[in-house]
């Protein structure tokens, strides 16, 4: 296997001084690479398809912008006023590779890598609409998660944080007009024909208020009958502007929002972003600290898992599932509120740890559920797995291959139902995975019932790590004893003034996060959840980038929808798994 040295060696060697490596003191810091623009689509297309060990898979592309940071130079011999950033990942290697580019001007201008990519088209959009880059040779550069109609670019410095700096809202006749008027589809404005060979086709809005589409979801389908000849997502009906938010809250105030991204995921959304914090402050946390995570995160592995199993047989005609699984994910919810003090968004993880200590009885809790929920999961099985209804409305629906889910950017169960045998918590593990017994379910027909048979196996799994948590729960604190992490205990507060001063700036202030870039990576319930942070070395993060799984998945939508009926389409959308907060931030 090829070390960063040897990938540093190569591309040196091909590109001369238009590749540098960035320096890193960090040991598990991603490999970053500052490229000049005109070198970009070479550079990007020899680590796609010509470097051994290639990284075939497009993890994400954002953004920052480097204006407000001060003496901060972005490139080594090179002024940045923005900075595009690529990460790559190979799965022949286990490895991320970072990829810069400095921007000069207040609108920079960037080549287009969808030709690369196909996921790439999403990304690119959605840096222009929040930036203002843009990208020439894209096939439809048009805002992706702001109105149309919207002024400026939201994750610019410039732009307002605070609805309260905007000045009040006022809709007059006119731009209530404008504004209906943008949501007026116009079919020759994607490329697309009013008329085909015999017909014309029939635009149809499925959306934003359908149940099928699971939340604020519009899909503008373009039929020619039943069939679906095309499908354009139109997203962002839920963005509330997560990442520019990260922007404006100290390192630990941000937690609870994190909550509300994938709303079902609960505290997997505290470890995603907690796992980059404390990597950038050099915190190690203590082994029972890990495993109460884990336990935590595979106990809401499960309750999302039932809401999507419930609601996909729901999709498809059957109405007692539904009811069945809410109760058994309530009975999860007692657990949560027994030990976090709240439920669905329990903001319980703390950087470096976790708000308090397990309650007693917890592990009672935990015996008596899992001796309930194998017998549930094997009625659920006869239920709706079995159900000839079920199957004839899956089985061979919304096919994809192992090599378009990674084109595309598909992760998680979508991906492991391609016969992909990859999860973070096995090839890259966090938070002491590397310490549990459990398999990884795959499957073979890359249809909307192998990524059913997927993730109700994944729950059989969970129960597993549940269960190992249980009864291998190490002795010893709940928090680390590092000056960053969580404050000390409220009553050793008026034993000392030292300690009274920590609790105060810790709770007020936050913690100060050193200077740097940090990026995690967790399987999330839907697949891979990261945050890429960013601190100048100061009480807030300069740029929070979120990667979301959900993302990219609804990106693949209209590729492997076509050519099925509305019907069908249902099908593929309750098999996707999705959250709408999780694709719109």
């Amino acid at each position: 296997m090829e070390t960063d040295s040897d990938l540093e060696l190569s591309l040196s060697t091909l590109f001369g001084e238009g590749v540098q490596a960035a320096p890193s003191n960090r040991p598990k810091s991603c490999p970053t690479f500052w490229v000049k623009k005109e070198l970009l689509q070479q550079v990007l297309s020899h680590l796609k398809h010509t470097i051994r060990q290639p990284f075939h898979f497009l993890y994400d592309l954002t953004a920052i912008d480097e204006r407000s940071r001060g003496a901060f130079v972005a490139h080594r011999t090179t002024h940045a006023d923005f900075t595009l950033v690529y990460h790559l990942f190979s799965y022949s290697r286990n490895a991320f590779v970072r990829i810069k580019v400095a921007l000069q001007g207040d609108f920079p201008q960037m080549p287009s890598i969808t030709s690369l990519w196909e996921n790439a088209n999403w990304y690119e959009r959605e840096v222009y609409d929040l930036f203002g880059i843009r990208f020439e040779g894209h096939p439809h550069l048009r805002r992706l998660l702001m109105p149309l109609t919207w002024e400026g670019h939201p994750l610019r410095k410039e732009h307002p944080a605070r609805a309260t700096e905007m000045g009040p809202f006022r809709l007059w006749d006119e731009k209530q007009d404008r504004e209906q008027e943008a949501l007026q589809f116009i079919p020759e404005e994607w490329g697309m024909k009013k008329r085909g060979e015999d017909a014309d086709f029939m635009f149809l809005n499925l959306g934003p208020q359908h149940p099928g589409t699971h939340g604020v979801l519009r899909i503008i389908l373009q039929l020619e009958g039943e069939e679906i000849v095309d499908a354009i997502p139109d997203i962002g009906f839920h963005h509330r502007g997560a990442e520019k938010m990260g922007e404006r809250q100290s390192w630990h105030t941000y937690i609870p929002y994190t909550d509300r991204v994938d709303y079902l995921g609960g505290v997997m959304n505290n470890l995603a972003y907690l796992l980059a914090v404390e990597e950038l402050a050099g915190i190690e946390v203590p082994q029972r600290v890990a495993v109460i995570r884990v336990m935590l995160c595979e106990l809401f592995r499960i309750a999302s898992h039932l809401v999507w199993y419930g609601t996909f047989a729901q999709d498809l005609g059957q109405l007692s599932p539904v009811f069945y699984m809410f109760t058994d994910r309530e009975k999860i919810f007692d657990i949560i509120e027994a030990i976090c003090g709240a439920r669905m968004h329990p903001n319980w993880f703390r950087i470096g740890g976790v708000a308090q200590d397990l309650p007693l009885g917890w592990n009672i809790l935990i015996s008596d559920f899992l001796s309930y929920f194998p017998k549930r999961l094997k009625e659920y099985d006869q239920l709706v797995m079995r159900n000839a209804l079920f199957k004839a409305r899956t089985v061979g629906i919304g096919i994809y291959t192992r090599q378009e889910a990674i084109e595309w950017g598909v992760t998680g169960p979508g991906l492991r139902a391609c016969g992909m045998e990859w999860d973070f918590r096995k090839k890259r593990p966090y938070s002491g995975y590397e310490n549990f017994d459990f398999d990884i379910p795959t499957a073979t027909n890359g249809d909307c019932y192998d990524r059913a048979l997927v993730r109700v196996e994944e729950m059989r799994q969970s129960l597993r790590i549940i269960e190992q948590c249980l009864y291998n729960m190490p002795e010893g604190p709940y928090k680390s004893d590092h000056p960053l992490t969580t404050p000390p205990l409220k009553k050793n507060t008026m034993e000392d003034i030292e300690t009274l001063i920590t609790h105060f700036l810790n709770v007020s202030w936050g913690p100060v996060i050193p200077a740097g870039e940090a990026i995690s990576c967790i399987e999330a319930t839907k697949g891979a959840n990261s945050y890429y942070l960013i601190s100048d070395g100061s009480t807030m993060p300069y740029r929070v980038r979120i990667r979301t799984p959900s993302f990219p998945h609804m990106q693949m939508l209209p590729y492997i929808s076509q050519g099925y009926t509305v019907a069908d389409l249902l099908s593929i959308l309750g098999g996707m798994d999705y959250v709408l907060a999780d694709i719109d931030r």
